[in-house]
């Protein structure tokens, strides 16, 4: 229960903010040093040069397994239709090709095939050719910051990573709003405190009003 004594009162609530906020700061801080360094690295993607990497495969899918896609190809046309490869073809696939298609939904035509493997730092796609069961299949790479820089987009990343940044935000809003409160707390202290905060609200507002358009 909060006293009614104001300096009780202060106490109780510098107690709880701080510890609102060293929390928050310690759950959020190694996300922000990425997200800091990345929002560096995307402002400046076309200085930074990447440097592509691209493997390809090929192979011959077994006669059953091409069989068994070319009697799904009628069944795949209707909407209730599971896309995804065959169970079978997906553990072929892994064990003999080291192709991971994660349970892609797949374009399926009376030819062929197609599966899109988009994923963070990369792309990559997968075909199926039904009349012979040629396999191709492409992987690229294109480094490390190209990576971390799909990671801050939350782009071709799953939902786990999604939910991640949503936590990550809720994590920064309570870092930020609980460090206003202890500005406020503070301010009286430190005369600096209300010109910085308004400096901090003016500086992105007057750039985008003056040089955005």
């Amino acid at each position: 229960m909060v006293s009614h004594h104001p300096q009780q009162r202060r106490a109780f609530w510098l107690r709880h903010l701080h510890n609102w906020h060293w929390i928050s700061s310690a759950i959020c801080l190694i996300a922000m040093i990425l997200f800091a360094l990345t929002g560096f690295t995307l402002n400046h993607a076309g200085d930074i040069e990447a440097h592509p990497v691209t493997h390809k495969k090929t192979g011959q899918v077994p006669s059953n397994l091409r069989e068994q896609m070319l009697q799904l190809v009628q069944k795949k046309s209707a909407k209730t239709a599971d896309p995804t490869l065959p169970l079978e073809v997906q553990t072929w696939l892994e064990q003999n090709h080291k192709i991971d298609v994660q349970g892609k939904p797949a374009e399926w035509s009376p030819e062929e095939i197609y599966v899109a493997l988009p994923r963070p730092g990369g792309d990559a796609w997968l075909r199926i050719a039904l009349e012979d069961g040629t396999l191709e299949y492409e992987l690229t790479q294109r480094g490390l910051i190209a990576y971390l820089n799909d990671l801050h987009k939350g782009r071709n990343t799953g939902k786990a990573w999604s939910w991640f940044i949503d936590l990550f935000a809720l994590a920064c809003l309570i870092f930020c709003v609980t460090g206003l409160f202890l500005l406020k707390m503070h301010a009286n202290n430190r005369v600096l405190t209300w010109p910085l905060v308004v400096l901090g609200t003016l500086a992105p507002l007057l750039l985008a009003v003056l040089f955005i358009h």
